[in-house]
């Protein structure tokens, strides 16, 4: 398995990562029945060599997929092959450490401005009259 590079400079050394394999559903004719192309990665985040307002973000950002034990779960059984599985899980991890232990900017509220209120509103004006057109006279 190889070391999953987070940027920055920060890389998750394949030591702290386990893989298991156990047998897919979907595609592959006799070969599901077989043999265990499904494969799932995992990492204990208190384990990651990252500061603790990062582990933190990752507790937070990725609280569906961190079970009670605190260890990050993430399979793949979309591939025939398990080595394309175990590509791709590690892949998928690589991708949800990266974007959880980004800082996300803050975002700046912004005012709608005073001509684009009025076009709004003429706008709805004039759809409302064009419908009220449309209705029978009695």
């Amino acid at each position: 398995m190889r070391d999953l590079d987070l940027g920055d400079g920060i890389t998750v050394p394949s030591q702290l990562l386990r893989a298991a394999t156990s047998r897919a559903g979907g595609p592959g004719g006799q070969n599901v029945n077989k043999v265990e192309t499904r494969v799932t990665i995992e990492v204990d985040v208190d384990a990651l060599p990252l500061p603790e307002d990062r582990k933190a973000r990752i507790r937070e950002r990725l609280a569906g997929r961190i079970n009670k034990l605190g260890v990050l779960r993430v399979t793949s059984q979309a591939e025939r092959s398990q080595l394309a599985n175990r590509d791709r899980a590690l892949a998928r991890m690589e991708e949800l450490l990266g974007d959880a232990i980004t800082e996300q900017e803050t975002r700046k509220p912004t005012r709608i401005s005073r001509s684009q209120k009025r076009r709004r509103l003429e706008e709805k004006k004039r759809r409302a009259e064009t419908k009220r057109l449309r209705t029978r006279l009695e």
